[in-house]
Parts: structure tokens; sequence; C-alpha cells
């Protein structure tokens, strides 16, 4: 059965320089309602897949959802998609046009049309970007609350900093107040903040910046991935989420019947993240040299050992799509089990970080109070 897709690691590294992987994730997130999000692809894969069962033809599905679009770039997206169809040109080879669509999706839609596997490829894309669509709401709830407590702390700190303690450090200098250790401490930290806020502010800007020039360098993505697996319950909650990322798009090019060598092919292109992508092409290698995917797997400190296990049975009973699919379902289930341990475990902590700073100000201010009501009686 010829796929065609022999010649993916080379199509990649001719394709390595104008295709940016980073582009994926970012329409993951849709700013400005500019990009075709995941969102819109979750409904359009399943829309299409039951037009497809109900026995439409393809030009005449995707005719049907475009007029369902509201916005006039997503209506323009579909007419385009419709007149390549018109003039003879396959749905993959119509999308692959179009910026808003990866060459996973580009790749899985090829073979469904390579294999008569059309309607039930779009079907899996649309359960694909359905938990996707999942995983990112479950990383928004669990990082959203921390973020606004971190800058309400930083704000309420920034305040009493710029406003409280100047004030009171203009008391105790008119009164000559002997001031304790803590209290000359705060005070020159808030002349520090007050005489370097727009170096400060201009560090974060230029610190930002920096972030996206080097973002895509091996480098830094070596060693940004190293420090967020260390990183104490935030660096296992990421390696799950990739490895969730893995299985789902492993079973739905499994259930297209694509040979394993060229799904891992295609899910190196496919997840932006170093260990998981250095992973892969470690395993492709001993696959290629005859050894077995479990073995090579549990090789990998990336991967759990219970996934090994399982592939192990996998491989034996020759229920690869069944045992990624239930490894997909764990994974997820996981998630967010984690995500709600995060939240359970982080608000009281950054709850008495803020607590245990504002309070450290406060007692700060007010020792020498004490010392001052003496002077004054």
């Amino acid at each position: 059965m010829a796929f065609q897709l022999n010649n993916i690691s080379e199509t990649s590294r001719k394709e390595k320089k104008s295709f940016d992987i980073d582009s994926l994730l970012k329409k993951e997130i849709s700013l400005f309602g500019n990009s075709f999000s995941n969102k819109k692809k979750e409904n359009f894969y399943i829309e299409l897949g039951i037009l497809l069962k109900a026995g439409l033809e393809l030009k005449d599905a995707i005719e049907l959802i475009g007029n369902e679009q509201k916005k006039a770039s997503d209506k323009e997206l579909f007419n385009s998609i419709v007149d390549d169809l018109i003039n003879g040109k396959n749905l993959s080879d119509a999308i692959k046009r179009h910026k808003s669509f990866s060459n996973y999706e580009f790749y899985s839609l090829q073979i469904g049309e390579q294999t008569g596997t059309l309607q039930k490829v779009s079907e899996e894309l649309g359960n694909f970007y359905k938990r996707k669509n999942e995983q990112r709401r479950i990383i928004v709830s669990a990082l959203s609350y921390p973020i606004v407590v971190l800058i309400t702390a930083f704000l309420a700190v920034f305040f009493m900093l710029r406003m409280v303690v100047p004030m009171f450090a203009d008391i105790f200098k008119q009164n000559k107040v002997e001031l304790p250790w803590v209290t000359k401490k705060i005070i020159a930290l808030a002349d520090f903040s007050e005489e370097n806020a727009p170096l400060f502010f201009l560090f974060i800007v230029a610190f930002v910046i920096l972030l996206f020039v080097v973002k895509n360098k091996l480098w830094f993505r070596k060693i940004s991935s190293a420090i967020l697996l260390k990183t104490p319950f935030i660096g296992d909650f990421t390696r799950k989420i990739r490895i969730a990322q893995f299985t789902q798009a492993i079973s739905l090019l499994v259930a297209a019947k694509v040979p394993l060598l060229n799904g891992l092919q295609l899910t190196q292109k496919m997840i932006r993240f170093y260990p998981l992508q250095t992973a892969l092409q470690q395993v492709e290698s001993d696959i290629l040299q005859g050894i077995s995917l479990h073995k090579s797997v549990a090789n990998q400190p990336i991967f759990d050992k219970k996934m090994a296990s399982l592939l192990k049975v996998a491989e034996e009973t020759n229920q690869n799509e069944i045992i990624f699919k239930r490894l997909t379902y764990q994974y997820n289930e996981e998630i967010e089990y984690k995500s709600k341990m995060i939240n359970a475990t982080i608000e009281p902590i950054l709850i008495l970080v803020l607590g245990g700073i504002v309070a450290v100000i406060l007692i700060a201010m007010y020792l020498p109070m004490f010392k001052l009501s003496t002077v004054i009686t």
C-alpha cells in the first residue's frame, strides 16, 4: 500500500526553512480573530466527517460549511478551497496553499484520500482538535489563577514601595528615629524602585523581545525545556501534556493505517518540544535498526513505564489503535487531575507568600512607630 510518505524526512528538510512549526502553536490561540483557530478546525472536521458520512460530495460539503461561516475571511478561505476542488485538486492540496492549515493536516488528509478513508480521517481530525482544545482549556484554567495572583501581588508591593513606604520614611526622617535593620532595607528597596522604575520596565520589554528573537534557536529550546521539566509541579504537568499530544497524533495516524515509522516522522514535525522531538528521533532510529517500539520507548526518560508496557501489549496483540486511544484517554485524565492539584497547591502558597511580603513591609514600617511614640511623649 503506497502512501507516498517514504520521502517525508527529505520533504521536511526541504521545507525546514519555509515551514515553521511554531506557527501551528500560535494558531491555537487566536488573539485577534484573524486565524482559523483550533476551535474552528474542530467544528470544520467534525462537520465534514458527518456530511461525508451522510453521502454528500466533498465539494458540496465544503461549500455548505463555508456558507455557515460568519467571518468574511473564513468564507473567503472556504470559497478558495471550493474553487481548487472544482479545478481538479484534492482537498489536501487545496488546504496546503493556506497558512491556516498545518503540514500535519495536509498529510493526514492526503492519507485519507489515498486510502479511501477521508471521512474517517476527518472525524479523527475533529476529535484530535477537540482533545487539543480541551487540553488548552485545562492549561488556561490551571495557570490563570496563579498569574492573576502574581500580578496582583506585584502591583500591591509596587504600590506600597512607591506610596506607603516613602510616606513613613519622611516621618521617620523628620523625627530622627533610629530605624531597625529591616526598616532600613525596605526603605532602601523603595528608593531603588523609585530611581530605577523606568529601567525595570525597559528591562521587561527588552526581555520579552529577546524571547521572541531566540525562542526558535536550538540552544534556547534545549535549555528552556530542561529548566521547565525540572520545575516542581509544572515540569511533570508539561511532560504529560506533550506526551498526550503525541499519543493523540499517533492514534489518528494509526487509525488511518499509516505505518508507524511514518507516523513518528509526522509527529516530530508537529510537536515543538525539544525533549520529545529528540526522543522520537531516537525511537525512529531504533525501529530502523530492528528494535521494537516498546523497548525503544522504555529507554527514553520522557516516557512513562506504563506506556512502554501498554505498547508491548499492543505489539503482541496488533491493537495499536486501541492502545494509543487508551493512552490518550489516560493522559488526558491525568492532565485534568494534575491541573486541579496545581491549583489546589499553588493557591495557598501564593496567598502565603503575598501575605508574608505585605506583612514584612507593614511590620518594618510600624516597628519604628513605637520608638516614635516615645520621642513624641
